[in-house]
């Protein structure tokens, strides 16, 4: 009879705690609860006026490119109320205003896994300290606060600055879901990638390093390498 194998015991099954709604605080960025009237202003100048931001949206299901302000803050209303996932804006410290948006989706307490996703900035904002920060605060609350096992991130499998961050934080690739979703009309295979609790105990430092250390260059998506791959 052939052995059958099982994976290690989970010595804590416990059901795990959802993220704070309220928001978290880093040292160039603070992620905010949505406040649409409040903030939309700010979001809509960020993603809209030029190509550049315009292609923020490509990928984006049900959301923008808006016709004007208003209509981003009626979806930011929907965003805010939203019954599963917990929604950010990202407010530039330095800058002082809102520059893009994060969230935490797919959350699934019980299985202690939980998604990042829906994320964009400014172009001005982008492979700036601005994203790192917002993504590390959020592993940080994920792994460290709540104790989840998992985070995950998706992506087009077309999405290659998606793909490159996904890497470059610390997220291993684990493959592709072919015809996956139909996304504004278009049919996507997605991009799957995913962090572990053993994976975040080695890209914590290097993230806090790359973030905080600016004493000399420091390139995190090498000091990643060897997690990822």
């Amino acid at each position: 009879m052939t052995e059958r194998k099982i994976g290690k015991r989970v010595k804590d099954t416990s059901m795990r705690g959802l993220p704070d709604k309220q928001g978290l605080d880093g040292k160039f960025v603070q992620l905010r609860q949505l406040n649409p009237q409040q903030q939309a202003h700010d979001l809509f100048d960020a993603s809209h006026g030029s190509r550049d931001k315009d292609a923020i949206w490509m990928y984006m299901p049900l959301s923008g490119p808006f016709s004007n302000q208003d209509q981003m803050e009626r979806w930011l209303e929907r965003c805010l109320n939203h019954p599963e996932f917990i929604f950010y804006s990202v407010y530039d410290l330095v800058k002082q205003r809102y520059v893009g948006m994060t969230s935490f989706v797919s959350i699934v307490p019980d299985m202690q896994r939980l998604e990042v996703g829906f994320i964009w900035y400014a172009p001005d904002s982008q492979r700036t300290k601005v994203n790192t920060e917002s993504i590390y605060l959020m592993l940080c609350e994920a792994f460290d606060r709540l104790k989840y096992r998992r985070v995950e991130w998706k992506c087009d499998s077309l999405n290659q600055p998606s793909r490159n961050a996904a890497l470059r934080l610390g997220f291993c690739f684990e493959g592709v879901f072919r015809n996956h979703m139909i996304v504004n009309g278009h049919s996507r295979d997605t991009a799957w990638f995913a962090m572990t609790e053993a994976d975040w105990a080695l890209v914590k430092p290097n993230m806090q390093k790359w973030l905080y250390d600016s004493t000399k260059y420091f390139s995190l998506r090498e000091a990643n390498k060897s997690i990822v791959e």
